[in-house]
C-alpha cells in the first residue's frame, strides 16, 4: 500500500515538472520569437533556442553613468548592455523595443528620454539620456517587448542644486515694511535653485544670509541700529530676526553670499510707539480727517516747454493733476504750504485760498503704482521730504514734519488694499476673492444665451442687450442655434473663444495692430469706420470683465481673454501715463526707424518741432496735430527730445483712441471695479487676463491623464502621440487645445490649472478620426497602426473639425 502511494506521488510530481518544463519551454520560444525573430533578424530556429542565442530581457544590464544621488539640472545617461540568454553580446540594430519611462514618483512628472546605440566594438550597448530639473525621487522603468530588463525598475533620488539667489525670494514679500522700534519682526526666506526647487541646507548656509541696512535721505550706513539673527524654520524656510533699534526711513538689501536675492530690495519705516499709536488711530478711522500739513516744492529742474497737462488716460481724472506737465510746470520761487489728506482710496495734496477755500493740486491712488522715494531734509526748513510719482502725472516733491507717519499710513492702506502681499500670486488670489465678494450678494444663477454661429457679434449684442450687471454676473448657458449640445461647460467655453475671436479680429475695425502679421499686439483702432458703434466697445469691456469674473469663480469657469493687448492699452485700463517706451513693444517698426534714431542722434538740423502731421490714403498732407499748444512753432532739441518722444506717445497711444478707450472701461468696470484692476502692472494685468499665452508640451504631458487602453495603447500609440505632438507648432498645439477644452488658450497656471483635468481615453475604434468631449476636457484617441496614420489623423481632426458640437 505504502509503495503504491509512493508510486503515485512520483508520478505526480513527475507530471507537475514536465508541465512546469513545457511552460517555461513555451514561454522561451514565444519570447525567442518575439524578440529574435522579429525585431532581431537572426534566423527562429530550435538551434539557437537550445544554444540560448535569443535576447532575454533578464540577461540585460544596465550601467550608470553617475554616482547617486546626483544634482538636477545636468544630463544624465545610463547604457543598456544587450545580452543573449547564453551569455554572448546581443547586437543592437535600433532603439525601437526598448522604452524607458522615467518618472517623479510623488508629482507623476514625466521626463523625456533620447535613445542612442553606440558603435562599440561589441555593437550591444544602447545610451539613454535625459534631464532632471525637478528635485526628488524617480522611477526609472527600462522594458523590453513589454518585459523588464534586469532589475527594472530602478529608484533614482535627484537632489536640488545650489541656491540660487536670483530665484530666493521672501514670501509674503513687501515693498515697504511698517515696524516700531525695538520690536521683532520675522521674514520668511524660500531658498530655491535655478529650477525653483527648495535648495541649500538651511541648518548649514545660515550665516550666508546677511542684511544691509542704509537710511534713506542719509550718507552713511545705518547697520549698527539694526539686530538680525538668523535660523532655519519649517517647510525649507529660513528666518530673518530683524529688530531696528532707531526710527526713521531705512533701505535694506537682504543678501545670499553677497549677491541680493530676487526681492530681497526693500524699504523699511520705523517708527516710535507714539508714532505707531497715531497710524493705528488714523487706519482705524478709515482716513476721515486724517490730514497732514507740509509743502509743496518745485520741480527739480528747468522746464524746457510750456505745456497745458492732458490726462493721459480715461482713468485718470481731470482733477487729479494740477494745470501743467513736469516739463511745463513753471518753477516756483518758494514752497507752498499745503495740507495733505489720506484715505483708504487717495492720497490728495491741497492748497487753501484765504485760508477758507480748499483747491485740489494732486491726486495719487492708494496702489503698488503710486511709488515714494524718501529724501534728505529740505534746506529751508528742515523736514523731512518725500517723491511722489504714480506714473500718471507729474512727480511731486513735499517736505512735511510727520512724513514718517504720514507713509507709514499711506502704506498700511495699501497693505489692506491688496491683501497683504506684493507677490503676484497673492494679488491674484485678493483680486479674485474681493471679486466674489462685490458680486456675492447676486443670485448666481444661469441665464440663456441663444446665439447664431453665423453671425455670432450682432446675435450676441441683441442677446445681451437689456442686460443688467447682476445679469452679467450670472452663469451663462450658451445655446448655438440648429445645434444640439447640451451645455455643461463646453459651448459656454467656446461662445468665450469666438467672441473675443470676432471681436479683437483686426478684420472687423474696431481693434487694430501697428504691424502686419498674427503677432502683432491688438489696440483700439483710431481709423474705424465712421458708422460703427461705439456701443461695440462697451460690450467687449464688458466680455473682458465676464472672463475675469467667471475665473474669479475658479474651477471649471475659468476663462482666458483670447487676445494679446499692446502695453498702452493695458496701462490706460489701470490709468498709467504715456512713455516712448510703449513704442518698443506696441509698434516695433516706429520704434526702430524713429525712436531708437532720435535718441541715438543729433536732433539739432532734423527740423522737427512739437506737431505730428497727419497724411491722407494718397500721400497728401491732411492737417498738422500740434502735441502742445503752439507746438509747430517750437523746436525739437538734444535736450527736450525726451518730452517729444513722450508727448508723440501720449498722442499716437492714447489721445487719438480716448473715446474707443472710455466706452471700453466703461463696460470693462461695470464688473470689475478701477481699484481692483490698479493691484496689477500692466504685465500682471495681461497675465491675469490671457493666461499663459505658451504651450509647453512638456507642461501637457506632465498633466495629462490617460485612461484606458490596451498594452499597445498605452506603450505604442501613446508614444506616437506624445511624438506628434512634440512635433506641432504653437498653432497646432493651440489648435488641438481648442479642438479638446473648447479653448486655445490656457489659464493662469497652464495645465495644471485646467478643470477638469486634461485626459486621453482609449476609443473602441480604430484607425478613425480622434473625437472630444470639450465639456470634460477628453480626447477620444482610437488605436492606430502606426505613427504615420497617427499623425495624419489628428492634424486632420485638428485642422477641419475644430468648431461646433453634436450629440454624442
Amino acid at each position: 500500500m505504502f509503495y503504491v502511494i509512493g508510486s503515485v506521488t512520483g508520478l505526480m510530481c513527475v507530471f507537475l515538472l514536465t508541465i512546469k518544463f513545457l511552460f517555461e519551454l513555451s514561454s522561451r520560444v514565444l519570447t525567442f520569437w518575439h524578440h529574435e525573430g522579429r525585431e532581431r533578424g537572426t534566423d527562429g530556429t530550435i538551434y539557437n533556442y537550445v544554444c540560448g542565442r535569443f535576447l532575454e530581457p533578464r540577461s540585460c544590464q544596465v550601467s550608470w553613468d553617475w554616482d547617486d544621488p546626483c544634482e538636477v539640472g545636468h544630463p544624465m545617461t545610463f547604457r543598456v548592455h544587450y545580452f543573449y540568454r547564453n551569455g554572448d553580446p546581443c547586437p543592437v540594430t535600433g532603439p525601437l523595443s526598448l522604452h524607458v519611462y522615467i518618472t517623479h514618483t510623488e508629482l507623476s512628472l514625466e521626463v523625456p528620454v533620447t535613445l542612442e546605440v553606440l558603435q562599440d566594438p561589441l555593437k550591444n550597448v544602447l545610451k539613454a539620456a535625459f534631464t532632471v530639473r525637478k528635485s526628488g525621487k524617480y522611477q526609472i522603468s527600462i522594458k523590453l517587448g513589454g518585459l523588464n530588463v534586469a532589475n527594472s525598475p530602478y529608484y533614482k533620488d535627484f537632489h536640488s542644486g545650489v541656491v540660487d539667489p536670483s530665484k530666493t525670494q521672501i514670501v509674503g514679500h513687501f515693498s515697504t515694511l511698517v515696524l516700531t522700534c525695538g520690536e521683532q519682526q520675522t521674514l520668511h526666506i524660500a531658498p530655491l535653485d535655478q529650477y525653483r526647487n527648495p535648495a541649500g541646507d538651511c541648518e548649514k548656509e545660515l550665516e550666508r544670509y546677511t542684511l544691509s541696512l542704509s537710511e534713506l535721505g542719509v550718507v552713511g550706513m545705518a547697520d549698527e541700529c539694526c539686530q538680525t539673527s538668523v535660523c532655519s524654520g519649517e517647510q525649507n524656510r529660513v528666518l530673518l530676526r530683524l529688530t531696528l533699534l532707531q526710527t526713521g526711513c531705512f533701505q535694506a538689501t537682504l543678501r545670499y553670499q553677497s549677491h541680493p536675492i530676487s526681492n530681497g530690495h526693500f524699504n523699511i519705516i520705523v517708527l516710535s510707539d507714539e508714532e505707531k499709536g497715531a497710524v493705528e488711530d488714523n487706519v482705524s478711522r478709515s482716513g476721515v480727517g486724517v490730514f497732514f500739513e507740509g509743502y509743496l516744492y518745485p520741480p527739480s529742474s528747468p522746464a524746457n516747454i510750456s505745456a497745458l497737462h492732458v490726462p493721459s488716460s480715461p482713468n485718470q481724472r481731470e482733477d487729479s493733476t494740477g494745470p501743467f506737465t513736469s516739463n511745463s510746470l513753471e518753477r516756483m520761487r518758494k514752497p507752498k504750504k499745503v495740507y495733505f489728506y489720506i484715505s483708504p482710496k487717495q492720497l490728495s495734496v491741497k492748497e487753501f485760498y484765504l485760508r477758507i477755500i480748499p483747491w485740489r493740486l494732486f491726486t495719487f491712488r492708494v496702489c503698488p503704482g503710486t511709488k515714494f522715494l524718501y529724501l534728505p531734509p529740505d534746506p529751508l526748513h528742515g523736514l523731512l521730504s518725500l517723491q511722489v510719482d504714480d506714473g500718471l502725472q507729474p512727480p511731486i516733491e513735499i517736505s512735511c514734519k510727520d512724513r514718517n507717519v504720514m507713509a507709514a499710513t499711506f502704506t498700511r492702506f495699501l497693505h489692506l488694499n491688496i491683501g497683504g502681499s506684493e507677490t503676484f500670486r497673492d494679488k491674484v488670489s485678493f483680486f479674485r476673492k474681493e471679486l466674489r465678494k462685490i458680486h456675492g450678494k447676486k443670485l448666481r444663477s444661469k441665464i440663456t444665451l441663444r446665439v447664431s454661429r453665423h453671425s455670432l457679434l450682432e446675435s450676441s449684442l441683441r442677446a445681451t442687450r437689456n442686460f443688467s450687471v447682476s445679469d452679467w454676473s450670472k452663469n451663462f448657458e450658451v445655446v448655438f442655434q440648429g445645434e444640439e449640445a447640451l451645455d455643461w461647460g463646453g459651448p459656454r467655453r467656446e461662445w468665450f473663444e469666438l467672441i473675443c475671436k470676432v471681436l479683437f479680429d483686426t478684420k472687423n475695425k474696431l481693434f487694430t495692430r501697428f504691424s502686419d502679421g498674427n503677432q502683432g499686439l491688438v489696440h483700439p483702432n483710431p481709423c474705424r469706420p465712421p458708422g460703427m458703434r461705439m456701443k461695440l466697445y462697451e460690450f467687449a469691456g464688458r466680455v473682458v470683465g465676464k472672463c475675469l469674473y467667471e475665473s474669479s469663480q475658479g474651477g471649471e469657469y475659468e476663462q482666458v481673454v483670447r487676445a494679446r493687448f499692446t502695453r498702452s492699452f493695458l496701462a490706460q485700463m489701470i490709468g498709467l501715463r504715456m512713455h516712448y517706451k510703449y513704442f518698443e513693444t506696441d509698434d516695433p517698426d516706429f520704434f526702430q526707424s524713429k525712436v531708437l534714431y532720435l535718441l541715438s542722434n543729433d536732433v539739432t538740423d532734423t527740423d522737427l518741432v512739437f506737431a505730428e502731421e497727419k497724411y491722407g490714403r494718397g500721400g497728401q498732407l491732411e492737417k498738422v496735430v500740434e502735441l502742445i499748444p503752439g507746438g509747430a512753432h517750437i523746436s525739437v532739441t538734444n535736450e527736450n527730445k525726451i518730452d517729444y518722444l513722450n508727448l508723440l506717445a501720449q498722442h499716437r497711444l492714447c489721445n487719438q483712441v480716448r473715446e474707443e478707450v472710455e466706452h471700453f472701461l466703461k463696460g470693462l468696470t461695470e464688473l470689475i471695479p478701477d481699484n481692483l484692476l490698479g493691484i496689477f502692472d500692466e504685465n500682471e494685468l495681461e497675465l491675469l487676463m490671457c493666461g499663459t499665452g505658451h504651450i509647453a508640451v512638456q507642461d501637457f504631458k506632465a498633466h495629462a491623464v490617460v485612461v484606458g487602453g490596451s498594452w499597445h495603447f498605452q506603450e505604442k500609440v501613446m508614444g506616437w502621440f506624445w511624438a506628434v505632438v512634440s512635433s506641432f507648432t504653437q498653432e497646432e498645439l493651440a489648435r488641438l487645445l481648442q479642438f479638446t477644452t473648447g479653448s486655445s488658450q490656457l489659464p493662469t497656471g497652464g495645465f495644471s490649472a485646467l478643470n477638469p483635468t486634461f485626459q486621453i481615453i482609449s476609443s473602441l475604434n480604430r484607425g478613425t478620426l480622434p473625437t472630444a468631449h470639450t465639456c470634460f476636457n477628453q480626447l477620444c484617441l482610437p488605436t492606430y497602426d502606426s505613427y504615420e496614420e497617427m499623425h495624419r489623423m489628428l492634424k486632420v481632426a485638428i485642422t477641419e473639425g475644430c468648431e461646433g458640437f453634436g450629440m454624442v
